[in-house]
């Protein structure tokens, strides 16, 4: 059983600061409007040697006019179920309210160690505000801390290393291949996700940006495991007016940064819009693996035999030249191909960081430039010695000439096309640059 953190309590008081602190990074967005946060978050921290996770939560509301409450509140308790210890977190400025004495009587349901943390505790006078909270009943462990600046922190986290079992690892996600699902809002990339998992892992309903946060969730495929990353639909730069759909932006460009694998999804009723186009272009210039999923296959009527492959078609020129990566038409309402998008999905993990040996790179590619060599310009003959792969975490082939400078781009198409041809790489961006020899 790992070290496990949750974070509990109504909305707005200060919940997702103190994630951010105890994991060192600000990673879950902050607001000062409530309800800011709704599916479950997970990081890692450190404290005096010893290991944990930590969970960001929604607050916990009943009886509000939320449309999304009652998702919110199901998270909260999935949190609960999984901590070693609670953070229960109320506000010394507002003080005791209502909403805290309702969920103290969720948490007394509990035979985990529950500890109260009195946020905003700014100065000595503030702190001795906490004392009200010990009308709750929960016990003595109540800690006036502020998780702005750090202040009473280091208290609460000495009590709380008391209640670990276990030596976690340092980061148990070092090394663990991601894949990040995109797309527009809307499009299904949560429902997708709970798929997978098997769990209402996040939040989904019929609401356009739904998701804000980056959701990272263990995963087992296919004899490999991976972080699948659940991400905030992206859209037009124009089409943002809000501060908190502005950084949920920025947390899915991140998560799409930090990710080996991106899955684009697409809405099959709509088909391939410009943002989709933008999507894949900036997954193709941080050198990602690209899978795309045409979803709401399900939602298309009077489909004939070849309407896959013709829309496949459609998408692939509107693509070019980008068209090196697969394209599965999926439902995840009916969960048409769900496990096949998965499976192309490691696959293109596996094509990424697969290595040829230089002797059988030469002796395919040699034999193709042979048979078409680069154009002579401007009398200049140029000579391809040899080629190889380099070491690099992108796939990037190195050739060898005599004057690399009068290499065209359509040529270095040819050598990629070439490459793919014999050696797959499908979903996959290549290199091909020159060196003098």
């Amino acid at each position: 059983m790992a070290n496990i953190v949750a974070i509990v309590g109504r909305p707005n008081v200060g919940k997702s600061t103190l994630f951010n602190r105890l994991v060192g990074e600000r990673k879950a967005i902050m607001d000062n409007v409530s309800g800011v946060t709704r599916d479950r978050h997970y990081g890692y921290g450190e404290w005096c040697g010893k290991f944990y996770t930590v969970i960001d939560t929604g607050g916990y509301v009943h009886g509000s006019d939320d449309i999304f409450e009652g998702e919110i509140r199901k998270q909260v308790e999935l949190a609960i179920k999984e901590a070693t210890v609670i953070l229960f977190m109320v506000d010394v400025d507002a003080g005791l309210t209502g909403l805290d004495e309702e969920f103290a009587d969720v948490l007394r349901r509990t035979d985990k160690p529950v500890f109260i943390v009195a946020n905003k505790a700014d100065t000595n006078l503030r702190a001795h505000l906490a004392g009200e909270f010990y009308a709750l009943g929960l016990g003595d462990n109540i800690f006036p801390i502020s998780s702005a600046n750090g202040s009473g922190t280091g208290d609460l986290l000495d009590e709380v290393v008391k209640h670990f079992q276990t030596e976690d690892p340092e980061n148990p996600d070092e090394g663990v291949p991601k894949i990040a699902v995109l797309g527009r809002p809307n499009v299904g990339k949560s429902s997708f996700v709970n798929l997978l998992l098997g769990e209402e892992r996040n939040i989904v309903t019929d609401v356009a940006g739904t998701t804000r946060d980056s959701i990272h969730s263990r995963y087992n495929a296919f004899g490999n495991e991976f972080i699948i990353i659940d991400t905030a639909g992206l859209r037009r730069k124009t089409k943002v007016h809000e501060d908190i759909e502005f950084y949920s932006v920025l947390r899915s460009i991140r998560a799409l940064e930090e990710s080996d694998i991106c899955i684009v999804m697409i809405d099959a009723t709509r088909g391939l819009e410009a943002q989709d186009v933008n999507i894949i272009g900036l997954a193709d210039k941080n050198r990602k693996g690209i899978v795309i999923l045409v979803n709401k296959w399900d939602l298309i009527e009077n489909k004939a035999t070849n309407t896959m492959k013709e829309i496949e078609e459609q998408i692939r020129e509107k693509l070019a030249p980008m068209t090196y990566m697969p394209i599965i038409f999926t439902s995840v309402l009916t969960k048409q191909r769900v496990h096949k998008a998965i499976e192309t999905a490691v696959q293109v993990y596996q094509n990424k960081t697969q290595k040829i040996p230089t002797s059988k790179l030469n002796d395919v590619i040699l034999k193709e430039i042979e048979a078409y060599p680069p154009p002579a310009i401007k009398g200049k003959f140029v000579k391809i010695k040899y080629v190889t792969q380099l070491p690099t975490h992108n796939p990037t082939f190195a050739f060898f000439c005599n004057s690399p400078q009068y290499i065209r781009e359509s040529y270095t198409r040819f050598l990629e096309n070439k490459i793919r041809k014999h050696f797959g790489f499908e979903g996959v961006p290549i290199n091909v640059i020159y060196r003098k020899k």
